[in-house]
């Protein structure tokens, strides 16, 4: 329990937990609004972009994919723009090599037309390819179908992250272990070393552990982060010479997963993956991850066990790919044909924060919950990268009513 803070100074205006890039985009916007805010960043690593910022391939969204009026369609179609411009002023590799988006069987058609619809009404530019056309992009992948996406980039991430920490003030090996806040007198946390800061408002962008934040906050959030691990694999050079941009497989628009898709970065590198398996940590980075804890609380969810009924035969299918070299080979196959089982080699995985309601279904749009005097984060997996400027400003502007209120 933390001694409140009725007639304590505050440390700062705004405390922001998470060193991931939402939360320091939300530092930047908040400081940007209103120079005179005095905001401060608390991560427990010892450094930035750890985990789901750190962890991904790299792709700067268009946005072509997400339901029309949403959040992740808004701020995913500013935000890749955005993004790019960033990379560009401040000397970040980056690059826009566009996308093409394949179907690999005629079942898969009606779902690459619905997709170019679905890109159209969110702003973005999509072309039908024909085979031809095809074949003078990617010339060595195998689809029946075909659309590119121009405008679909790349970038690092984590150099992102890296520059946006340099301008603010960032407490690094600060792990949250309390918070105490009431309405009239604003927000007290507490850390793992016995630290303990005040502010005027809180801000959690905490990612694998929203839930826990928002909850440690007082807010119940009426949802679960369960982990998912994303595997993926290196080209080796041979077959990374057969692609020369973004190829992805049309998805099935009932997950949140884009399948295997092969990515070529900013240093020229060619990624495949990720799947998409439960993880037994919420940084579950490796099969032999296990947090007793994390496990209770994944089970435990009502929602997980909605969620294994419903899509089983999926899960099913991610874990042998997982276990099974050859099939994550066959799932590259569907896209280029020529890839061997020795060109894959290893590569760091990821885990998505991914929240899943209590009724089982998996949060499809960006969210967040309030307290008297906090924002927090509750869902913000991929896209939430190429979409950080706007999110933050999203959360900016909710935390500075928070602030006029009292």
């Amino acid at each position: 329990m933390i001694q409140h803070m009725t007639r304590a100074p505050y440390d700062c205006d705004v405390l922001v937990v998470g060193g991931g890039i939402v939360g320091l985009a939300t530092a930047r916007a908040l400081r940007t609004a209103s120079p005179r805010l005095r905001v401060v960043v608390v991560e427990k690593e010892s450094g930035p972009a750890r985990h789901q910022t750190g962890r991904n391939s790299g792709v700067v969204h268009s946005g072509v994919a997400y339901r029309p009026g949403s959040l992740k369609a808004r701020l995913t179609v500013a935000g890749a723009a955005e993004m790019l411009a960033y990379c560009a002023e401040h000397g970040l590799a980056h690059a826009r090599p566009g996308k093409v988006v394949l179907a690999t069987t005629s079942e898969d058609v009606p779902r690459l037309r619905d997709l170019a619809q679905r890109g159209r009404a969110n702003g973005v530019a999509v072309e039908e390819l024909s085979q031809r056309q095809l074949a003078a992009v990617e010339p060595h992948v195998r689809a029946v179908a075909a659309l590119r996406v121009p405008s679909t980039g790349v970038c690092d991430f984590g150099a992102v992250a890296e520059r946006l920490a340099a301008d603010l003030d960032v407490r690094y090996g600060a792990r949250v272990a309390a918070v105490d806040q009431r309405p009239g007198t604003g927000v007290a946390l507490g850390t793992e070393g016995g630290h303990v800061l005040r502010a005027r408002a809180l801000v959690t962008c905490a990612g694998l552990h929203g839930d826990r934040l928002a909850r440690l906050a007082g807010v119940e959030p009426g949802l679960r982060i369960v982990p998912f691990r994303g595997e993926y694999r290196t080209l080796a050079p041979r077959a990374a010479r057969l692609v020369r941009g973004l190829v992805y497989p049309v998805a099935d628009p009932a997950l949140p997963f884009l399948g295997v898709h092969l990515t070529r970065g900013t240093d020229g590198t060619v990624h495949a993956g990720p799947n998409a398996v439960p993880a037994l940590a919420r940084e579950g980075y490796r099969w032999s991850a296990v947090d007793p804890a994390d496990l209770v609380s994944t089970l435990g969810w009502p929602g997980t066990r909605r969620l294994a009924a419903r899509h089983w035969r999926a899960g099913a299918a991610e874990i042998r790919r997982s276990l099974s070299p050859a099939g994550f080979t066959a799932a590259v196959r569907r896209l280029l044909p020529a890839v061997e089982p020795e060109d894959l080699l290893p590569a760091p995985a990821g885990v998505r924060a991914q929240a899943v309601l209590p009724d089982g279904t998996l949060a499809d749009d960006f969210r967040f919950a309030e307290g008297p005097h906090s924002v927090h984060v509750l869902n913000a997996p991929s896209p939430a990268a190429t979409a950080a400027f706007p999110i933050g400003r999203e959360i900016a502007e909710r935390t500075l009513r928070r602030l006029a209120g009292g």
